[in-house]
């Protein structure tokens, strides 16, 4: 896998496991659908995976995301992760 900023290395084993190997895949298939996938697969992730994933996108930090983008990829997780349990 090419490194995905933000990524450590467990990280980066769980996105493998769902298909996941570039940065490219990750704005491909959308930043909010990834952290659906990895927390079906893996519960306990928290939402510091979905910031950095979002930074990973934006080339950035994951804690220099700004609040307004931290609040829509939230409102954005939380609704898809509903879908999943109606």
């Amino acid at each position: 896998m090419s490194r995905i900023k933000n990524i450590g290395p467990k990280s980066e084993s769980w996105l493998n496991d769902i298909g996941i190997f570039t940065v490219d895949d990750v704005e491909v298939i959308g930043v909010v659908e990834v952290y659906r996938r990895l927390k079906l697969s893996r519960p306990n992730i928290s939402l510091v995976m979905l910031y950095a994933l979002q930074g990973a996108v934006m080339d950035m930090h994951w804690q220099e995301i700004p609040d307004d983008v931290r609040e829509d990829l939230i409102a954005k997780a939380k609704a898809a992760l509903e879908e999943d349990v109606t």
